[in-house]
């Protein structure tokens, strides 16, 4: 007799701390969340009776004002985040890059508290060459003895990233490599039916024609694990915040968004004959959030005292702007120069004792600093935990910098500025825009990419392409990423490891009133 059984995988991934179904920056309702996602999670199973499985797959505890709040200011208890995640009954965790962001102790903290096993089989501790977070996969066995592994992979290219003492002691392997190992272990020795692979990661390469869609420096690998991994049966990204289902090579794959917008569904029909379990039906789908979804009151519940102590420390002011530093159009703050990133810029040079200075708008949702200044407007502003490093870089990496960041705007169409769809598709990436604060510099968007910066000064000279200049910039560029590589393996002369919020935040209390000044010191021009 033939046995049918359904399987359900639902996943979530690049939460990034959403909870609430809010915007923090004004407390807006946005449909976004994880206590709008625990409804539509208790919908799915009230109305589906298959073996379901829930699946978090990385960049969960990091990324709002209350994960900041936990971090930084109160981590008395449980991370409310991770409160949440065992209420809603989750499986398994993978660890995204965001992760770290916060450093060991709060990360270790939220592992040891939580109900369910954290994956990351390319995670190794340097002293015993194992993974470092636990076993690499998890095995469930669920009724009528199906077997199902999940191995957890986690996105190699955090060292160009992170904070180096938010790693100490760890490697990151291949994930593709890595993968090769542990999916046949899956298979043969574990004898699995199913095999799971959660990676957080994207895809590198367009899935329908396989054409490479970004640099392939390793950071996606998706489309490499699916062509080139055999005994894959499903495959659950994320990374990119992309909206994403489908079928390479045979895997079945899916990525849900981020902050809770859509909640991933793969679904698996198996028939057994005789001792073996036969997947005969594989498709996936995104379950969308929308207006009609109200929050889980027992999430809210769950989190009441931290939200409301995360409200109240948001509330505080902490001074004024006599001036305009706000944001009402994104583009425009990209073209000219501002009062906003300047003020970033000098608070960077004035905590690092250097006059030469980069930051960006991170997203188009930020808001600026209103005339009263509050810790919401800051964390909404600076919205990750970056800290600050000083570099030692040639004129020549300097240009190349700047060459890179004028790669921004699409070739000038003789009517209006663009963003060049690099920078915004398959994953908006405004925060890899730079703007400079200490030297004077042109960008044409008429010329071609590699040859648009048109004039740059220092102290009124022409830039001396072999001469050393000291730049203060955010651990992130520091490291090479956005595709600065630049940058990458220079010397540090300076380390302050000071959340930029907190030192934007303290230059303001310190001060009690800010000027907004704009010094015209960039353009964007064209012909």
């Amino acid at each position: 007799m033939t046995k049918k059984v359904t399987l359900s995988i639902l996943e979530t991934s690049d939460v990034h701390g959403n909870i609430l179904p809010i915007n923090y920056g004004n407390n807006a309702t946005s449909q976004v969340g994880l206590a709008k996602l625990s409804t539509l999670i208790k919908r799915y199973k009230a109305t589906n009776k298959s073996h379901t499985l829930l699946i978090d797959n990385g960049d969960v505890i990091q990324g709002t004002p209350l994960t900041y709040f936990y971090a930084r200011v109160n981590s008395e208890g449980v991370n409310p985040v991770i409160s949440v995640l065992n209420e809603m009954g989750y499986d398994a965790a993978v660890l995204g890059n965001h992760e770290f962001n916060y450093g060991q102790h709060i990360l270790q903290k939220s592992i040891n508290d939580s109900n369910f096993p954290w994956l990351s089989a390319n995670i190794i501790n340097n002293e015993t060459n194992e993974p470092y977070y636990g076993k690499p996969y998890l095995v469930k066995e669920l009724e009528d003895q199906l077997r199902v592994g999940i191995l957890g992979l986690t996105t190699q290219y955090i060292p160009n990233w992170e904070n180096p003492n938010h790693i100490k002691g760890l490697s990151f392997d291949d994930a593709l490599e890595t993968a090769k190992k542990w999916v046949p272990i899956l298979r043969h020795e574990e004898k699995v039916d199913v095999v799971i692979v959660s990676y957080h990661g994207g895809f590198e390469r367009d899935l329908s024609s396989g054409e490479a869609t970004e640099h392939l420096t390793g950071e996606n690998q998706g489309y490499a694990l699916c062509k080139e991994v055999d005994g894959i049966d499903v495959l659950l990204t994320g990374h990119q915040h992309r909206s994403l289902t489908g079928e390479v090579n045979n895997v079945t794959i899916v990525q849900p968004s981020d902050k809770g917008q859509a909640l991933g569904h793969v679904s698996i029909t198996l028939e057994k004959e005789t001792d073996t379990w036969k997947i005969v039906k594989k498709s996936a789908e995104l379950i969308k959030m929308d207006e009609s979804v109200e929050p889980d009151i027992h999430i809210i519940d769950l989190i009441k005292v931290f939200e409301d102590q995360t409200q109240e420390w948001l509330d505080q002011p902490i001074g004024k702007i006599n001036g305009n530093m706000l944001v009402d159009d994104p583009l425009k703050i990209r073209t000219h120069d501002n009062a906003l990133i300047e003020f970033i810029n000098k608070v960077q040079m004035d905590v690092a004792k250097v006059d030469i200075s980069n930051t960006a708008l991170f997203n188009d949702d930020a808001p600026g600093l209103h005339s009263d200044v509050t810790m919401r407007d800051i964390v909404s502003n600076y919205i990750y935990p970056n800290t600050l490093k000083v570099l030692k870089i040639t004129g020549q990496d300097m240009k190349d910098a700047l060459e890179r960041s004028a790669s921004y705007f699409a070739t000038y169409n003789g009517k209006e500025i663009e963003v060049n769809p690099e920078f915004t598709t398959p994953k908006p990436q405004h925060y890899n825009y730079d703007m400079w604060e200490g030297i004077e510099y042109e960008i044409n968007i008429s010329k071609p990419f590699g040859e648009r910066i048109v004039r740059l000064y220092y102290g009124g000279k022409p830039i001396d392409l072999d001469q050393e200049y000291h730049v203060v910039m955010n651990n992130y560029r520091a490291g090479g990423g956005g595709d600065y590589m630049m940058f990458q393996g220079k010397e540090v002369v300076q380390d302050i490891p000071l959340d930029v919020s907190e030192l934007l935040a303290n230059y303001i209390l310190e001060r009690k009133v800010i000027d907004a000044t704009v010094n015209h010191n960039w353009k964007v021009v064209h012909d």
